[in-house]
């Protein structure tokens, strides 16, 4: 009893206190993007930047992602990395589309893709945890025996089915729009206004409370739960134990294959969600290859927010951001980023400089000035390289922050009870 409590009281202070600081550190960066967007809408005359539009079109783009690097969190967390979201979305894709058109229920159609993500999940696991399988590898072949598995099963259901077939399945029902009331009632004058800040707040405050689907709302709410689940709970500890050191957490009674298969089937789970997100909300149709690498995407956030909730949720955020502004605004949106982009590298060169990097700060002054010609010299960027900016964006970002990743310890690795 006495080595328990000598382990657990030091780990219960850190966690509140660096709590404490993630809050602080997220609303000041919070801040910080709304000021500095509100400012490049004002010199760049560019109002879709930070109109209710594009936070709703935003939201659409980022939620698929959120949910997919959310899964890829509860598996890396076990230790089990989880290549096959990309798969695992694709059944939740056919499977939400089908039960909610058959049915006629998007309730329904839910259920069923998640529960076929966790039937992917649970593959995973068995080849992974249970037959030591390589991680990747299984990964891979689910994704590649999803699709094929899909497109067969449409040939199968849809053949006579009027406006389906092969590649796609019928109209499924939406899920029901909510609004918080009098709130665009109330703030749209104010973002109509165009003051900077106030009514970019407003705008931003109108976007993520009115007109959103009911799935938005609970996969947002996915992202604090699962926080609140791994970080907050004995069950989150001893999982995250299981990715972190599964042989010392083996050796304290935590039944380590178990809690690897909760995590890697519920990150199937969320996968699935993911997935009839894109096929019930965001096209109402099931669409053979409409995940469109969502699920490496995902990881990628995944990667980006640190292995924490918080940071993927960020990292989704930066994706749908760019993606939502070059389907709104084209080449002379994703445009005005660039001037935005030039004085963050400025900035971090100026820090590289403190730090006495010299050639880090060389680096990031030179392609600060590189961007500063581009946007000074063009008025919009082609219409083939805005389309591709959502993905620029992401590895641009993961590279600016590889250096301060952490990933759990034991993830990746195979596995075996001492007992065995």
């Amino acid at each position: 009893m006495s080595q328990e409590l000598n382990v657990m009281e030091p780990v219960a202070a850190p966690p509140a206190r660096s709590g404490g600081r993630s809050v602080w550190r997220l609303l000041s960066l919070f801040g910080a993007v709304l000021v500095a967007l509100a400012g490049l809408r004002v010199v760049t005359g560019q109002d879709m930047l930070t109109d209710a539009g594009t936070v709703r079109t935003t939201l659409t783009f980022a939620v698929p992602i959120a949910l997919a690097a959310l899964g890829g969190l509860w598996a890396e967390r076990a230790g089990v990395i989880n290549i096959g979201l990309e798969g695992m979305m694709i059944l939740g894709t056919w499977f939400g589309a089908y039960f909610a058109w058959s049915t006629g229920s998007p309730w329904i159609g839910l259920a069923a893709g998640v529960l076929a993500g966790m039937a992917g999940g649970l593959l995973h696991a068995v080849a992974t945890v249970t037959f030591a399988v390589d991680h990747i590898v299984s990964g891979v072949a689910i994704n590649i025996l999803m699709l094929g598995a899909m497109r067969y099963l449409s040939i199968l259901v849809y053949a006579d089915v009027p406006g389906a077939g092969a590649s796609q399945s019928p109209t499924a029902p939406p899920f029901p729009q909510l609004s918080l009331p009098g709130v665009a009632d109330a703030l749209g004058p104010v973002a109509a206004s165009g003051i900077p800040v106030v009514g970019d707040l407003a705008s931003l405050v109108i976007g993520v409370t009115t007109r959103l689907s009911a799935l938005t709302v609970i996969a947002i709410l996915m992202i604090p739960v699962t926080y609140l689940v791994l970080w907050k709970t004995a069950f989150g500890l001893r999982l995250r134990s299981v990715g972190e050191n599964p042989d010392a957490a083996e050796s304290l009674g935590v039944p380590v294959y178990t809690f690897k298969y909760i995590a890697v089937i519920i990150s199937g789970g969320l996968a699935g969600m993911g997935g009839v997100f894109l096929a019930v909300v965001a096209s109402q149709i099931y669409q053979e290859g409409q995940t469109g690498g969502r699920g490496y995407i995902g990881l990628a956030a995944m990667i980006f927010g640190n292995w924490r909730p918080g940071g993927l949720a960020m990292g989704a955020g930066l994706f749908g951001y760019t993606d939502a502004l070059q389907i709104r605004g084209g080449g002379a949106a994703i445009h005005a980023l660039l001037l935005l982009l030039a004085v963050v590298l400025l900035l971090v060169a100026l820090w590289q400089v403190r730090q006495d990097r010299k050639g880090l700060a060389i680096a990031g002054a030179i392609a600060a000035v590189l961007l500063l010609v581009w946007y000074f010299t063009t008025d919009s960027l082609p219409r083939e390289l805005a389309t591709y900016s959502p993905h620029i964006a992401t590895l641009l970002v993961l590279s600016l922050a590889s250096q301060r990743l952490r990933p759990p310890a034991g993830v990746g690795k195979q596995w075996r009870a001492s007992r065995s």
